[in-house]
């Protein structure tokens, strides 16, 4: 009986323990798992095409939108009609070369507006550098403006209507065209100059006006007077500018959503790194900016979506579109530190899952904007450093390529058709957390050498910089009358 006892006991153990053994297995062929999903969630798995420039065009669909609603191109990709009859678009190194003159210019004109040191300085050093013509004087060197950007939409401008590509630019105030004559230089563009003179509702502003004197806060210079009517002049950070008359004539967006005496720039000496557009949009929160200008009807309210290089196009629309996308995430804007752009509060960036040890006030120390024009986005340099470091950690695996300009966190992925990189996402106030495409986290000058779409300032002292290349894909509301951003994902679709 003791031996049958003991028989037993020794299976029930042994059975225990193989049990035991399985669920140990078990158990652990689950945490594999989860751990494996939760990796996978971090990262992003695509095929490395996705990140290269197309030669070819491949628009999506818009669907119906409430509101205006225009198409965005990028004016460097295959669907933007500016690159046809063989247009060479610049290179990889010009356009971050001249991305750094606009982050420069930025800079500047933030600290020159919220301290009042570029007045003092441009009195003692710049009065003698001007460029003078018939009809006004603006500074010769870089400096209160901005630069220009990389997208586009056509609106129409006169009666009968004549189609104007314009960059737009949330940065940017005063929406200007080309007109003729011509007084000095007009640079190349694809469509036909605008000539007032054809405009049967075209007038030009006076001197007098309100609206004129107004020119000061949305160019950055004074206005000028030619037989008591109103000049603008618009200098921009790579030195490229616009000057001209100060005009009314009708505007038309769509077919449906025409304003009657808008305001804008009939530039008739114009110089500049602006390809072959028309003009410039302006965006900002100035009184005479097109957000302002159309608030009776769209209430300060506007969304867009920045399409990839890859061929996609996207959208600018005017009003309300709600219920088009669901799902979108609000975060109030900080204040504006008395300009015209759009501030933001950054709290937080999180890369392949992993939340960045960066102090909120390294972000609030000279605050961040978010901007249509720049393309890289800049960041205070402990929050780079920090960014950059974990990103290198997670990409081990992957040959480092030479840098790219400012651009020094590169690869070379010639020797892959598909890659896995770590998710970027960004924490902004209002608990509002957005995650970068995989076309905002990397940019690329061809398969060898696909860089980190982010820079450093060099400093924390420095304005830091939501750009362009990080919006792609994403829609962006701007409700400006409610003091508010909106992040929201496949906008372009």
């Amino acid at each position: 009986m003791a031996s049958r006892s003991c028989s037993s006991s020794y299976l029930l153990l042994f059975s225990s323990s193989f049990l035991l053994i399985l669920l140990s297995f078990s158990l652990e062929k689950s945490h594999a798992l989860e751990g494996r999903k939760a990796m996978e969630s971090h990262f992003h798995t695509l095929e490395l095409s996705s990140l290269l420039p197309s030669s070819s065009c491949s628009p999506t669909t818009k669907g119906k939108r409430r509101g205006a609603s225009m198409e965005i191109v990028n004016r460097h990709g295959p669907c933007s009609k500016l690159n046809q009859k063989g247009a060479k678009a610049p290179s990889m190194t010009e356009i971050l070369a001249h991305d750094q003159a606009r982050v420069d210019s930025i800079q500047a004109r933030i600290t020159a507006q919220t301290y009042d040191l570029f007045r003092k300085k441009d009195k003692s050093s710049n009065k003698n550098k001007r460029v003078k013509d018939s009809k006004a004087n603006i500074p010769a060197q870089p400096g209160y403006a901005l630069g220009t950007g990389n997208y586009i939409v056509t609106l129409g401008i006169g009666t009968p209507k004549k189609d104007l590509s314009l960059i737009f630019d949330t940065g940017s105030d005063v929406t200007w065209t080309q007109c003729q004559p011509c007084v000095k230089s007009c640079y190349a563009q694809q469509q036909p100059i605008f000539d007032p003179s054809l405009s049967s509702t075209y007038s030009n502003i006076s001197c007098s006006s309100t609206v004129c004197s107004g020119l000061k806060s949305a160019t950055g210079n004074n206005p000028s007077c030619a037989s008591s009517t109103c000049v603008y002049g618009i200098q921009y950070g790579d030195a490229s500018f616009s000057v001209g008359f100060f005009a009314k004539d009708k505007l038309t967006l769509t077919p449906n959503d025409v304003f009657d005496e808008f305001m804008f720039g009939c530039g008739q000496n114009n110089k500049g790194l602006f390809g072959k557009t028309a003009g410039l949009m302006g965006l900002g929160r100035d009184p005479l900016s097109i957000v302002t200008q159309t608030a009776a009807k769209f209430g300060k309210y506007f969304s867009y979506c920045l399409p990839t290089k890859q061929g996609s196009n996207g959208h600018l629309t005017f009003g309300n579109n709600k219920g088009v996308k669901s799902s979108i995430q609000f975060t109030q804007f900080a204040p504006s530190q008395g300009t015209s752009f759009y501030f933001i509060d950054v709290l937080g960036i999180t890369v392949g899952g992993k939340a960045l040890s960066i102090s909120p006030m390294v972000f609030k120390t000279a605050g961040t904007i978010i901007d249509s024009g720049t393309v890289i986005t800049r960041l205070p340099s402990t929050a780079y450093d920090n960014l950059r470091s974990t990103f290198r950690q997670f990409m081990t695996k992957y040959p480092r390529a030479p840098d790219l300009s400012l651009l020094d966190t590169c690869y070379d992925l010639s020797n892959y058709t598909s890659i896995s990189i770590p998710k970027i996402s960004f924490n902004f106030n209002s608990n509002t957390n957005v995650n970068l495409d995989p076309n905002g986290i990397f940019t690329s000058n061809g398969a060898s050498q696909v860089c980190l779409a982010f820079a450093g300032n060099g400093d924390d002292d420095s304005i830091g910089i939501f750009g362009n290349v990080q919006q792609q894909t994403l829609e962006i509301v701007y409700d400006v009358a409610g003091e508010k951003l909106g992040f929201g994902y496949g906008g372009c679709s």
